[in-house]
C-alpha cells in the first residue's frame, strides 16, 4: 500500500487493498479522508470495498468527503428468490404490454409464514431450531443498539431507544405520527426524530413516502414506517406463528411488511427501477404500496392476509385507477389464496408466492 508520502498518514490503509469494514465508526473520518487523498491520487475503479452494519454517510461531514469518488451498493437482506435461488422478475412483469400471469405452486400458509418469521439475514434464516434463531435476533439487536447506535450518536445510555423500537414494532406499516409516539415515550419530538434516523442508519428501519399526485384531493403526507426484516420483527412482537399475530390484529401489518420489503429489494435489481410510494386521502382511501416508473406510470398493490377474497377488497385501487386514468397501469391485490383472478379492466388478484415464483 502506500505510506504517509502518499496522503495516509497514520497507516488507515496499509493491508486494506481489498476490503475495509467499517466496524469502529469513531475512526471513519479519518479513513474517509485517507481513502479521498488515495483515490484522488489514483482514480482506478474497484481498489477498495467499504461494508458497514451501519449508514456511516449520515454521519455530519462524511457525505461529502468521497462524492464522485464512490459507488453506493445498498446490501439487503436476502430475498425469497436469492433463499430459493430463482430469479424474481415481478417488479419488470407489473410494468409490461400484458398484465403478469403466474402458475403458483400451492403454498400453505404456515409455510408462508414461516417464511415472513425466519426473514432474510442468512444466519437467521440457517438457524431452523426456535431457540438458537432468538438467540441470534438478540445478540443483533443487542450489538446494534450498544455500539452502532451509541456510536453514531457518541452518547452512552439512550435507554429510549429500545423501548422506541418495540413501539414501532406494534405499530408497523401504518403512518408515522411523531406526536403520538413522543406522547407514548415521553420525549420531546426532537429527540424523537434523533432516534428515528439512528434506527434508519443502522438498517433496523425505513420509512415509505407518501405519493404527492396532484388529484385534486387532500392526501395525507405522513410516511409508513417498515421494519427493514420480518424476522427481526417478529422477534420484537415474540410472534412465533400466525395465531397470536392475528389475535393481536398485527398479522395484517406484518404481511405487508413482508410484501413491501420484497418488493424494494426485486426494485433494486429491476430494469424499470420504479420509485415505491404508499396513498392514502384524508377521507380514508388507502393503496398499500404505489410503483411510479420513469414515464410516470402507475401500479398500485394492495396486500391482504387472508385466503379468499371480498368485493370490498378492490375499492381502494379502483377508486385509485378512477383518480388517475390513463396513467394507472394495474392494479394488483396480492392475498394468500392459491389463484390467480381477474378483477376487471387493470386489476387483478395474485397469490403472495407470485413474489419469488412468477
Amino acid at each position: 500500500m502506500f505510506s504517509s508520502a502518499t496522503g495516509d498518514p497514520d497507516g488507515f490503509l496499509r493491508g486494506l487493498d481489498r476490503a475495509v469494514v467499517l466496524d469502529e465508526i469513531q475512526r471513519v473520518p479519518e479513513l474517509f479522508r485517507a481513502l479521498k487523498a488515495e483515490v484522488d491520487r489514483n482514480r482506478a475503479p474497484g481498489r477498495f470495498l467499504l461494508t458497514g452494519s451501519a449508514n456511516v454517510l449520515l454521519l455530519p461531514r462524511l457525505a461529502e468527503t468521497l462524492v464522485g469518488r464512490m459507488e453506493i451498493l445498498p446490501l439487503r437482506t436476502l430475498s425469497q428468490g436469492e433463499i430459493l435461488g430463482v430469479k424474481e422478475t415481478f417488479v419488470d412483469s407489473l410494468f409490461a404490454r400484458t398484465p403478469p400471469s403466474s402458475a403458483t405452486p400451492t403454498e400453505s400458509r404456515t409455510a408462508l409464514f414461516e417464511r415472513i418469521r425466519a426473514g432474510g439475514f442468512p444466519e437467521a434464516v440457517q438457524r431452523e431450531d426456535p431457540t438458537r434463531r432468538r438467540r441470534w435476533f438478540d445478540s443483533y439487536i443487542t450489538t446494534l443498539l450498544q455500539r452502532d447506535i451509541r456510536d453514531l450518536s457518541q452518547i452512552e445510555g439512550l435507554a429510549e431507544v429500545p423501548r422506541l423500537l418495540s413501539l414501532l414494532a406494534t405499530r408497523v406499516a401504518s403512518h408515522l405520527n411523531h406526536a403520538d409516539l413522543s406522547r407514548s415515550l415521553g420525549i420531546p419530538q426532537t429527540t424523537l426524530k434523533r432516534y428515528m434516523a439512528l434506527l434508519q442508519a443502522t438498517f433496523l428501519i425505513r420509512t415509505l413516502p407518501a405519493w404527492s399526485g396532484d388529484l385534486g384531493k387532500r392526501l395525507a403526507k405522513a410516511p409508513k414506517v417498515l421494519f427493514c426484516d420480518t424476522g427481526l420483527l417478529c422477534h420484537l412482537l415474540g410472534v412465533t406463528d400466525e395465531a397470536p399475530a392475528r389475535e393481536g390484529n398485527l398479522l395484517g401489518p406484518i404481511v405487508e411488511n413482508f410484501v413491501a420489503m420484497e418488493v424494494i429489494k426485486q426494485i433494486s435489481w429491476s430494469r424499470t427501477r420504479p420509485q415505491m410510494f404508499c396513498f392514502r386521502t384524508h377521507s380514508g382511501e388507502e393503496v398499500d404500496l404505489v410503483l411510479e416508473d420513469s414515464r410516470g406510470r402507475i401500479v398500485g398493490i394492495e396486500i391482504k392476509a387472508k385466503d379468499s377474497l371480498r368485493p370490498e377488497d378492490q375499492r381502494g385501487l379502483r377508486s385509485y385507477s378512477e383518480c388517475l386514468g390513463d396513467r394507472f397501469h394495474l392494479g394488483v391485490l396480492l392475498y394468500r389464496g392459491s389463484e390467480t383472478i381477474p378483477l376487471g379492466k387493470r386489476l387483478i388478484a395474485m397469490p403472495i408466492s407470485a413474489l419469488w415464483t412468477g
